[in-house]
């Protein structure tokens, strides 16, 4: 195997990271190794993801995402196969020299854990262990050992092995981000800030709500009352009071804490709404301060204001 074919064995010695974005990902390994969670992992990463695939379907899979005039972003594919019958290996390995000849870049990850801890994990989820399937009274154990038989080629050929033995779901994502996500974990985390109205009903579709119906109200200013948040009079205004620079203050704090927290639980869409008593002054100017913090700190973030349509824009309204 090339040097740069080097294999990563997570939790022993050092990861061999492996040359980043391939345009195909062949995901095997151990049924109850995290397979599933991998695959979800990649369509995250913005692969075009496939289940269970028979290895003999790879190149089709393959020609079909080549057409010309397709975005690049499409031409990234991940499948999950796995083994079901004797000639698994062997169709992998013709339809992956088809895949070399036609010039296409394919890493093979490999997951495993030992034969306990996929025991206590077929137990907890109580499902059947594919291989069971295949002989009579067969137990899980005995299932185990004889995917390991199958797998065994595979696994030699794999330029990534990761034993989720020890690993969370979480880790597990970690760890494929790191070996494979050009990505860091701010870029991959989608954030809408929004701004609405309370009058108008509080929003049903938002991760994090905040009220700043505590700051004083331009409202009650005649000349800003037909202003809105995204004008100059009313944005200085709101910015000028204590209670904001206060408010900010403790607000850019909790943001960065929360904001690690989702990253690292791997979420990929976040919806943040400010909230004032019309949508029009305060809940606008703080969107909009709110998202230029986001983008401060790294992250891919638009700002939206929900009701300012319904604004009081004329005087006497």
């Amino acid at each position: 195997m090339a040097e740069e074919e080097k294999i990563a064995q997570t939790g022993e010695g050092q990861p061999v990271h492996a040359p980043k974005e391939p345009d195909l990902i062949i995901i095997s390994g151990m049924s109850g190794a995290g397979r599933t969670e991998a695959m979800h992992t990649f369509e995250d990463f913005g692969y075009f993801c496939i289940d269970n695939l028979p290895p003999r379907l790879l190149m089709n899979l393959v020609s079909l995402a080549t057409i010309p005039g397709q975005e690049q972003a499409s031409r990234r594919l991940a499948v999950v196969c796995d083994a079901r019958n004797k000639n698994f290996y062997h169709e992998l390995v013709e339809e992956l020299a088809h895949v070399r000849a036609a010039g296409l870049k394919y890493r093979i990850i490999f997951l495993d854990a030992r034969d306990q801890t996929i025991v206590a994990r077929y137990k907890a989820s109580r499902r059947r262990h594919p291989m069971c399937d295949y002989g009579a009274n067969m137990t899980i154990s005995q299932g185990i050992a004889a995917e390991r038989r199958l797998l065994s080629e595979i696994r030699e050929h794999a330029n990534v092995i990761i034993d989720t033995s020890n690993l969370k779901p979480m880790q597990l994502r970690e760890e494929l981000r790191s070996l494979f996500s050009q990505s860091n974990l701010a870029d991959g985390l989608s954030v809408t800030v929004f701004s609405f109205g309370f009058k108008h009903g509080a929003p049903v579709d938002a991760d994090v709500v905040i009220d700043v119906r505590f700051l004083p109200n331009p409202f009650y200013i005649p000349e800003l009352r037909t202003l809105t948040g995204l004008d100059a009079p009313v944005r200085d205004f709101v910015m000028a009071q204590p209670e904001t620079t206060e408010f900010l203050q403790r607000w850019s704090d909790l943001l960065e804490t929360i904001m690690r927290g989702y990253e690292k639980e791997g979420k990929q869409q976040l919806a943040i709404g400010v909230g004032c008593t019309g949508g029009q002054h305060r809940s606008v100017a703080l969107a909009e301060k709110t998202g230029e913090i986001l983008a401060a700190l790294g992250y891919n973030v638009q700002v939206a204001h929900r009701d300012l349509a319904l604004a009081t824009t004329v005087a006497g309204d």
